[in-house]
């Protein structure tokens, strides 16, 4: 497993080992004495799966409040997608940044997004699955979101389109209107 460091401090994208042989290929997606190895100690207590049947399916930006934050890892398992996290705590060097990465079935990587930073997606193919581990439980109670196009954020998405949304990621505020009780250091 080869981990490195993006522009967003503890966003790390992980590239698994992959064997390969006439038959196919092979990989470990997670390794919890790897992790550890590389000083990520994080337990992950659910798994998640979304399947998007268009191109241009934009989810997020997502994201649950303390005490229910959640630290996500993502991947994408059957098309592709740009996975995209934005550093959403006060006061942190970083605040409002951004940083995208193409996650796709071909390419294997993975993304890891620690609490406190917004987390969102669009697809790049039709029928796209997404998988991801996180270690809190689904909070409704807890579950914020920031518009995807928020120009003082300025995500550069891949696709210069309408994407399609969800009714709630329609109606999500700016993030200056944003609820949020993430502070740097803490």
């Amino acid at each position: 497993m080869k981990v490195i460091e993006t522009s967003l401090p503890g966003v790390k994208i992980i590239e698994p080992k992959v064997f390969g042989d006439h038959r196919g290929w092979f990989m470990e997606t997670y390794s919890d004495a790897m992790f550890e190895k590389e000083g990520i100690a994080i337990k992950f207590v659910q798994d998640n799966q979304s399947f998007s049947a268009t191109k241009g399916t934009l989810r997020g930006l997502h994201y649950q409040l303390n005490p229910k934050a959640q630290t996500k890892l993502v991947r994408c398992t059957k098309g592709a997608i740009y996975d995209v996290a934005v550093d959403i705590r006060k006061e942190s060097p970083t605040f409002g940044k951004w940083f995208g990465i193409e996650l796709s079935a071909e390419n294997k990587k993975q993304l890891l997004i620690p609490k406190g930073f917004a987390h969102g997606f669009m697809t790049l193919t039709d029928d796209v699955e997404v998988q991801y581990k996180v270690d809190e439980l689904y909070a409704p109670e807890c579950d914020r979101g920031i518009i995807w196009n928020d120009p003082s954020i300025s995500i550069e998405w891949p696709m210069d389109i309408t994407p399609v949304l969800s009714a709630k990621d329609e109606r999500a505020p700016v993030l200056k209107e944003s609820e949020n009780n993430f502070n740097f250091g803490e």
